[in-house]
């Protein structure tokens, strides 16, 4: 009988929890991995693998004009230590990604991203406990934040 994470996770064990707990604490982080595998991709590759997606999940604001603020800026989004980090910016009515640093800088771990991506947690909520931080030019970051928050997001636009 074979069990994922998922079957064992739903057992409801002290014991389960408590190794769970201790692995998540001791296991080592993925983002020195991950920060190493992004250094060696090249920008023209990011640009084909991401634009895409992200122009496919908010074209719907894009078309909306929700971004036109944003026309020309750049804004990065970083996992603590600065690798992996993406910049992303908007130009004639697309999202881009580019090379170099963001006039405002989101920090965060990879599991407060994800928390923000799947709205688990409000996002103001992860900013004042300091999972996610805003550094650079924090009125972009701020907007972009809100923005982000407010809209629907079509993953489906994926699949």
């Amino acid at each position: 009988m074979a069990f994922s994470l998922a079957s064992i996770t739903s057992l409801n064990s002290p014991l389960v929890g408590q190794t769970l707990s201790v692995l998540r604490e001791y296991l080592p982080s993925p983002v020195p991995m991950l920060g190493a595998i992004d250094r060696r991709i090249p920008v023209p590759l990011k640009q084909l693998a991401a634009e895409a997606p992200l122009n496919r999940i908010f074209a719907q604001a894009i078309e909306d004009g929700e971004f036109d603020d944003f026309e020309g800026r750049r804004i990065r989004l970083e996992v603590h230590g600065g690798q992996p980090g993406i910049t992303i910016g908007f130009w004639a009515g697309r999202l881009r990604v580019i090379d170099g640093a963001g006039e405002a800088t989101i920090r965060g771990s990879l599991t407060a991203f994800r928390t923000l991506a799947e709205r688990r947690q409000d996002p103001d909520q992860l900013f004042f406990q300091r999972k996610l931080v805003i550094e650079g030019d924090t009125e972009l970051g701020l907007g972009l934040k809100n923005l982000l928050d407010s809209l629907d997001w079509n993953f489906k636009t994926l699949l």
